[in-house]
């Protein structure tokens, strides 16, 4: 074998898009380069929209995007990367249906991504659930569903009031893009069964001092007065104490009865992270600005599972968003070609752009560029982002459908029971250990 193999482990934002450069970058040259992506899943998600998959608005499929057509000429390798050696240059990988692989590599880029970030609050593991992968997305929807047709057939109000509960803990954008998203389809059911969306509570927590911090006071003050308009039971400075199957005590000391949790609080580095003996900050593997592993020759590391410093802003490193994940592949996939011998390398710098946060019916926040937009304005900024950012065509085509036919028509509530209770969970879904939790 004379060829060069890069393994790229992880098909999320920075993974994909290193692998689908990396492969036009080689293409070009002449190269011969082999390049293999290692991921559990088949697909990229595109995560910014799963507050829409839970919320009923968008079908799953037109979040995924597929890797065998994004790119047919990188080698695919479905299976968990779990253990490297750096020293023999292999990637250990559990495969389904067979039995592991031990991957050789000549240049190893590390974006296994992120999970959610857990606490060891009693019964945080067991009743409550995230919005990282499809599992969690759709299951979250279609538990809310079955609570609210079992509250329609129960005799008893203040078991009726407990299913048609919602408690969301977590009022950064994902957070409350979710508790918008469920606010909106919980309505369009209250509608059609013929009673006031009223009776139906939900309640946000967060510890911060205000809903969304990210896109400043003045947008987020409009969203809380958005929020609390629609209903929402907004609790700031507050999280939860502990949680069982049918209530959850806050850290103020007040019960909520409820059935439904979800636990969208932050992220942190992939598990397999911890096991690679490297120098990690805050749950994230430190990289140099040209995102190369200290000490590792050969070795790059992006996206969420990186430390990547933020040279824009000196002692600081860049934020867990898509936006830099992005970007970071692209300077991925061009400094492991000059690695090669092909092209020049270059430090990741990057100026954030802003944020775009989907609240809803109606209702939208953006600050692109540091223009402050709220309301139809930032809505019809924040849909065609969207449409702009997913990385394929047909899958764009897609959501743009959706959103049209949304203007004329309600979010379906079909239940099709895709996912059961023990495949949505943090171990089976986002493969967090919870022992002990």
């Amino acid at each position: 074998m004379t060829h060069q193999r890069v393994v790229i482990v992880g098909s999320g934002f920075a993974g994909f898009e290193c692998a689908r450069r990396l492969s036009r970058i080689v293409r070009k040259s002449g190269a011969d380069v082999k390049i293999t992506l290692v991921t559990p899943h088949d697909y990229m998600l595109y995560t910014p929209l799963l507050p829409d998959v839970a919320g009923g608005l968008m079908d799953p499929r037109f979040v995924a995007i597929p890797l065998i057509n994004a790119m047919p000429e990188v080698e695919l390798c479905i299976g968990a990367a779990t253990d490297v050696d750096f020293d023999a240059h292999t990637v250990h990988v559990d495969m389904v249906g067979c039995d592991p692989q031990e991957l050789a590599w000549d240049r190893l880029v590390l974006t296994p991504g992120s999970v959610t970030r857990l606490f060891d609050i009693p019964g945080l593991a067991q009743h409550a659930r995230g919005l990282k992968t499809v599992a969690e997305g759709l299951y979250l929807r279609e538990k809310f569903l079955r609570q609210l047709e079992l509250a329609d057939i129960e005799s008893d109000a203040e078991a009726r009031a407990a299913r048609r509960t919602v408690v969301v803990v977590g009022a950064s954008y994902a957070g409350t893009e979710l508790v918008a998203q469920l606010r909106a389809m919980a309505d369009t059911y209250a509608h059609r069964r013929g009673f006031s969306p009223d009776e139906i509570r939900f309640v946000l927590l967060d510890t911060s001092k205000r809903v969304m911090p990210e896109v400043g006071e003045k947008l987020s003050d409009k969203v809380l007065d958005v929020l609390r308009g629609r209903g929402v039971d907004v609790r700031l400075e507050t999280s939860l104490e502990e949680l069982s199957d049918d209530h959850v005590v806050l850290t103020d000391g007040t019960v909520v009865p409820t059935h439904t949790v979800a636990w969208v609080t932050g992220v942190t580095g992939a598990p397999m992270l911890e096991k690679l003996g490297l120098p990690m900050e805050k749950g994230r593997l430190r990289v140099n600005a040209d995102l190369s592993v200290p000490g590792q020759l050969g070795v790059f590391a992006g996206g969420d599972a990186a430390a990547v410093p933020d040279v824009t802003k000196p002692g600081s490193i860049t934020p867990p968003t898509a936006q830099h994940a992005t970007r970071q592949g692209k300077t991925l996939a061009r400094n492991v070609a000059a690695s090669l011998g092909i092209g020049r390398a270059k430090n990741y710098k990057h100026r954030d752009l802003g944020l775009v946060v989907d609240l809803g019916p109606r209702f939208a926040v953006a600050n692109p560029l540091g223009v402050h937009l709220s309301g139809r304005t930032a809505k019809a900024v924040t849909r065609l982002y969207h449409v702009y950012a997913v990385p394929r065509a047909t899958n764009r085509w897609a959501i743009a459908m959706t959103y049209l036919t949304n203007l004329a028509a309600p979010r379906p509530l079909t239940m099709l029971g895709l996912v059961e209770e023990n495949e949505a969970n943090f171990a089976a879904s986002e493969g967090i250990p919870t022992v002990g939790r």
